[in-house]
């Protein structure tokens, strides 16, 4: 089995954290003897802010509840330690949060080609608005108030699906388009097709 990067791309409340766990149990049962290393950007701002004991962590805190884009240093510096902490052109690699803008995307082709990972293939769960308005609001998580489910909806459609018209014009990458108003299971299988898991 070779190494696969694969990153996960749709609104918040696409599915994207359940699906990846749900692709990461797969990889681990197909492939145990083989690293694998899952970086999700929303997790690691949410444990950065657990102790707001800085100003950092402070600021974050306030903009995560506001729905508001973190800036690029920010993001580069999370999922960037975690790659040099953890990652090697052998192990799996999956990603969810990131890339959000083109720019990240262009940064993020630097360190796949730091790393020797010539394959990158995309899931995109494309998932109508409305559904992921109903889908955040009924988690009942802190930062899912209308107005910040507003604000990331709206950076979505400016900022992160030109992210994958950038990636459909690459000649090393592949975009799968998922129906992420599906089912779990339902996605999870398309998935599953998509990435020759099953």
């Amino acid at each position: 089995m070779e190494a696969l990067t694969v990153i996960f791309i749709g609104p918040q409340g696409s599915g994207k954290g359940t699906q990846i766990d749900k692709v990461r149990s797969i990889i681990s049962q197909l492939d145990n003897e083989r690293k694998l290393l899952e970086i999700q950007t929303g997790r690691l701002f949410r444990a950065m802010t657990a102790r707001a004991d800085t100003f950092a962590k402070s600021k974050v805190t306030n903009t995560l509840s506001q729905g508001i884009l973190q800036p690029d240093f920010l993001t580069f510096v999370l999922w960037g330690q975690e790659m040099l902490n953890e990652l090697d052109p052998s192990s799996h690699l999956l990603i969810d949060g990131f890339p959000r803008t083109v720019s990240q995307a262009q940064v993020l082709d630097g360190a796949f080609t730091f790393f020797e990972r010539s394959l990158i293939q995309v899931i995109n769960l494309d998932t109508p608005e409305e559904i992921v308005r109903e889908r955040m609001l009924g988690r009942a998580r802190a930062d899912d108030t209308p107005e910040s489910i507003e604000n990331r909806l709206r950076w979505y459609r400016e900022d992160t699906l030109p992210v994958l018209e950038y990636y459909r014009q690459k000649d090393n990458v592949l975009v799968h388009d998922i129906d992420g108003s599906s089912s779990i299971e339902s996605v999870h299988e398309q998935i599953l097709t998509a990435l020759k898991l099953k």
